[in-house]
């Protein structure tokens, strides 16, 4: 199994690692240990890089499986055993990390104020979209969902992260903030992001320490997706698309 350090340290940019397998066939190697987000709960996975001494071989796409964190490479395949530097583009990983971190305190705001759940959601860096089952939407309650997100993102809450036995997890229902759970039967420990005072859920995804990196965000629109269902899209007031 790939150690996943993005997983308990979401600020490593970087980490030596040995290639343990490779997959000519698919142009992918897996990797002992990794910085890589391979994606998941609607955060597309990582791109970035593995350098070995002066040669660079750009990471494309990154996805796991039972086995580990596999990573596809552009750029030819070093062999099994081969030590490299495993790199992310940080820039586009820490926007993605503010992102998703305003994607759950719009969460935490929505439940506190409707309760309730979310029914679907994606981002990329940058912007972000929500589903939610609001039967009783007012289109008059954007403005005044906007300023209660910022006011909580600017109240600097920690994000922390814990890792519950599958066991303790089951019996706590409101980590489960989706209308259907997403949890797969097979998986026995349960990483709980803690926006402290606003949201906890389960999420596999990286988020920033404090919301008060995430800056200010700008709720750009609610959509219609039938009948009591609204699409919430958010965006980080520094982005081009806020």
């Amino acid at each position: 199994m790939t150690q996943r350090l993005y997983s308990t340290d979401q600020y490593a940019r970087e980490t030596q690692a040995t290639i343990v397998d490779v997959d000519p066939d698919d142009g992918r190697v897996l990797l002992d240990r990794t910085v890589f987000y391979p994606g998941g709960g609607g955060q597309p996975p990582d791109v970035g890089a593995l350098h070995l001494g002066d040669d660079r071989l750009a990471v494309a796409r990154v996805t796991a499986d039972d086995r580990g964190v596999w990573h596809w490479l552009e750029g030819g395949l070093p062999t099994t055993g081969t030590a490299v530097r495993a790199a992310v583009d940080w820039e586009r990983r820490y926007r993605l990390m503010r992102t998703h971190t305003a994607m759950h305190a719009l969460c935490g705001v929505v439940w506190e104020r409707f309760a309730s759940p979310v029914t679907g959601g994606n981002m990329e860096p940058g912007v972000g979209r929500l589903d939610f089952e609001l039967p009783d939407w007012d289109p008059e309650a954007l403005q005044p969902l906007e300023e209660e997100l910022n006011a909580q993102l600017a109240a600097a809450r920690p994000v922390q992260i814990a890792f519950l036995p599958r066991e303790e997890a089951d019996q706590d229902p409101s980590l489960i903030r989706t209308k259907v759970s997403l949890l797969p039967d097979s998986l026995r420990e349960v990483r709980v992001v803690d926006i402290v005072g606003l949201d906890r859920q389960a999420d596999g995804g990286t988020h920033v320490a404090s919301t008060s990196e995430v800056g200010r965000v700008r709720v750009v629109k609610a959509e219609s997706k039938g009948k009591g269902f609204r699409r919430i899209r958010l965006a980080l007031a520094d982005d081009e698309l806020a």
